[in-house]
């Protein structure tokens, strides 16, 4: 018998959880040789998951983050500095 259920994916919401994933995705996009910044931005203005690489799981980690968080996150932490 084939399962039919849904598969899902808890998401990331607390500070520390999105920090942590920005991190992560970060030294990724890095480690790959992307510019991180024009990358994650490019993410942020389009939502489309392709300018985030799937290397060590990035991808799936920063589409568990909700964009207008993660949007409200870096601007707190832009003004707070």
């Amino acid at each position: 018998m084939e399962d039919s259920s849904t598969i899902r994916f808890a998401a990331i919401d607390s500070k520390a959880e999105i920090r942590e994933v920005v991190s992560s995705v970060y030294n990724a996009l890095l480690v790959k040789g992307y510019n991180p910044i024009n990358q994650l931005v490019g993410y942020i203005l389009s939502e489309d998951p392709t300018y985030i690489t799937n290397y060590n799981g990035a991808r799936s980690l920063i589409t568990r983050v909700d964009r207008d968080e993660l949007l409200q996150e870096l601007l707190i932490s832009y003004l707070q500095k």
